[in-house]
């Protein structure tokens, strides 16, 4: 996981609950935002190791055999 990814995606659930904040909905007491919360950090932080990775092999590459010409003799 790149550090900018997991900064980025705690800016991105830390703006999440400012915007739930900021909106005063009824339905959220403060046990509620803070669940909300810890359930934001916890999808971002995922995301940003999973989705995110970049350590995956392309599947579409092809052998670098099959490209080479042969050698001279």
């Amino acid at each position: 996981m790149c550090a900018g990814c997991a900064i980025a995606a705690a800016s991105a659930a830390s703006g999440f609950r400012t915007w739930m904040q900021t909106h005063s909905f009824g339905w959220l007491t403060p046990r509620r935002m803070r669940r909300l919360t810890l359930a934001a950090m916890c999808a971002a932080g995922l995301v940003s190791s999973v989705g995110f990775s970049g350590s995956t092999p392309a599947s579409h590459a092809a052998p670098a055999a099959a490209h080479s010409a042969p050698a001279p003799r």
